[in-house]
């Protein structure tokens, strides 16, 4: 039996942020076009999808429970070339805060900040526009307040999209990380992020026949099978023309005990196949999934392609259809929006969580948690 405290275990330093630093520097920026153009199109249209409704829940909790016309500060971990800036400016914050390992991602996060202030500059009812900073730094080795331009700041969001998986490396970087993201968050604050599955992703690895499981646009390789460590349980992730890269497995009890030593407690945590059934038939939901093009549509419209040669990848929307179509009494041809199965299996490995900031200090808590990891 141990306490999660890093005294307990001793980090080993493996070079892997070095590793994921380099891989998002040299990750060139392709453009619209050639994103249009990508197997994956709209598997990165789903995901940011989900962070779209993920971080408008969030918002519109504190503006009900602050007051419409607050302040609100925002700390976005692991921003990257600045993805979700667009989606704090529609939830007109104040303050932006963007942190990153990757520094050539934060010049361009940083060069896509001001375009969209120049862009706003132009417009005619412009509102207001988020004030920002940029930080590049290993934020699960770094404390990132000593580098805030006001170490006095206090943040309503915490955000950590698709990147907390990298401070699993060891118990020191997944504490600094969960630091970093809640010793500036105001009481009533969240924390919220998106990480992969550890329990999704083990199963799959024990049905596969060997250490690897995926398909024709992601790949999953493991050294091992079992005996998972809670920390340092190292996979090889890629994902076409995105990631390819070590991450690591995220015990999710583990996060619930450091984040309850830096006073935040679960809200929620939603696998993205729950997330989505529920957010799906909501007015903004079907707003936005029509409009970030979330969705291929199937069967294809004239003079269009299915993004999957594969026509196994469509055989659940052809299902879906038949009996659609058996119920109707004219020969129109009907339609539906989905993912394709070989997309669908790499989406639904994630899972969205959301903390809340229940205190202002630090709390220790050394109640016991098993050193053996019970991965179902």
């Amino acid at each position: 039996m141990m306490a999660l405290s890093s005294g307990n275990i001793q980090q080993q330093e493996t070079g892997h942020s070095s590793v994921v630093a380099q891989h998002y520097n040299q990750l060139e920026e392709k453009g619209r076009a050639a994103r249009v153009e990508s197997r994956i199109f709209y598997l990165r249209n789903f995901n940011n999808w989900i962070k779209s409704m993920l971080i408008g829940e969030f918002l519109q909790k504190v503006k009900e429970e602050k007051g419409r016309e607050t302040e609100i500060n925002v700390l976005d971990i692991g921003a990257g070339k600045g993805g979700d800036l667009l989606k704090w400016k529609k939830g007109n914050i104040s303050h932006l805060i963007c942190a990153d390992i990757a520094g050539t991602s934060m010049e361009q996060c940083q060069q896509r900040y001001r375009d969209m202030i120049n862009r706003n500059r132009r417009q005619r009812d412009r509102g207001r526009c988020f004030t920002a900073e940029f930080i590049t730094a290993d934020c699960t080795k770094v404390n990132l307040k000593e580098k805030y331009n006001d170490p006095s700041i206090k943040f309503d969001i915490s955000s950590i999209q698709f990147s907390f998986h990298y401070c699993f490396e060891s118990l020191a970087q997944a504490e600094c990380m969960i630091q970093n993201a809640a010793e500036c968050l105001q009481p009533g604050g969240y924390l919220i992020g998106t990480t992969p599955d550890a329990n999704d992703i083990v199963r799959r690895l024990k049905e596969a026949e060997g250490l690897s499981f995926g398909n024709d646009i992601f790949s999953v390789t493991c050294e091992f099978k079992d005996n998972f460590p809670i920390f340092g349980a190292k996979y090889d992730f890629h994902l076409e023309g995105v990631v390819d890269c070590p991450e690591f497995l995220v015990y999710f009890p583990a996060v619930e005990k450091i984040a309850e030593e830096n006073g935040l407690k679960l809200v929620y945590k939603k696998r993205f196949e729950e997330f989505f059934h529920e957010n799906k038939t909501s007015e903004n939901g079907r707003t936005l999934l029509s409009k970030m093009h979330a969705l291929e549509t199937y069967p294809p419209v004239p003079n269009t392609e299915a993004m999957s040669t594969n026509p196994l990848d469509y055989e659940h929307a052809q299902k879906i259809l038949s009996g659609i179509n058996d119920g109707k009494q004219n020969n129109q041809e009907c339609r539906v929006g989905t993912l394709s199965k070989a997309e669908w299996e790499a989406v639904s490995l994630y899972l969205v969580f959301a903390f809340m900031k229940v205190n202002s200090s630090n709390e220790e808590n050394n109640s016991p948690h098993s050193s053996e990891p019970e991965y179902s």
